[in-house]
């Protein structure tokens, strides 16, 4: 995949290009609270994706901003990040409304993601250092215990933690910041797909085997387990939209 395939506007804004940074330097630490925009996206993004706001459904910013009793800027910077990821329809001077990405965009985005994915654990198996490879079997640990808890949100949670970790050890700052920028407009997928039966079991394993193979130095092995999870990833998610 070349650079010509990301998405238009994935570096092109300063202020998301200095907090995707952010996001990436502190992969490996406890993660700092995460904005009321970000927040907002996550909601509106779940109600999205569970049906709870259909298609064409409108998405007032004052109504928005009323309800979740903040002001307009968070909603507005959560509506620009949801149409980024093709759930709203951002229309000039007619407002937003609730969309869904075609199959070929949603196709594209996770092509996308597991390549780019691929490249970052393949990097991480050769240049991640000793440390920052005990902070992710940390990561890996504290998911296995997750996956026997049940609870879907606390285990996205610490799932991000633990990719940024193998973005951040491949020690390339400039593709680690693509493939965040690229995961913001999937994360609503990804996330979606946890409340499928036995999904958090079967994503800790997915882990293991990139796991193992960064822990190995194998960089072909661990772009190729984690290339199968990704695409693992988009097929639960398929499972998940065909039961809500």
């Amino acid at each position: 995949m070349s650079l010509d395939d990301l998405p238009a506007d994935a570096l092109s804004r300063p202020l998301a290009r200095v907090e995707v940074v952010s996001r990436v330097d502190r992969a490996s630490a406890v993660p700092g609270k995460i904005t009321r925009a970000e927040e907002l996206r996550l909601q509106l993004a779940d109600e999205i994706v569970r049906g709870a706001l259909p298609p064409g459904a409108a998405l007032d910013e004052t109504e928005i901003a009323q309800r979740f009793h903040v002001s307009r800027t968070p909603v507005r910077e959560a509506l620009r990040q949801l149409a980024a990821s093709g759930l709203v329809d951002a229309r000039a001077h007619r407002g937003a409304v609730v969309a869904r990405p075609s199959p070929d965009r949603l196709t594209g985005m996770f092509e996308a993601m597991a390549e780019l994915e691929a490249l970052c654990a393949g990097l991480a198996a050769e240049r991640m250092p000793a440390a920052e490879r005990q902070a992710l079997e940390a990561v890996h640990e504290e998911l296995r215990v997750l996956s026997y808890a049940g609870n879907p949100e606390r285990f996205h949670e610490v799932n991000e933690r633990f990719h940024n970790a193998i973005y951040a050890g491949s020690q390339n700052g400039y593709i680690a910041e693509m493939t965040l920028a690229t995961r913001v407009r999937v994360q609503p997928f990804r996330r979606a797909q946890f409340r499928n039966l036995g999904r958090l079991a079967k994503s800790h394993l997915e882990h293991d085997r990139v796991v193992v193979a960064i822990m190995r130095g194998d960089r072909v092995g661990a772009a190729a387990a984690m290339r199968a999870h990704i695409e693992l990833v988009r097929g639960e998610y398929e499972l998940y939209a065909v039961s809500v």
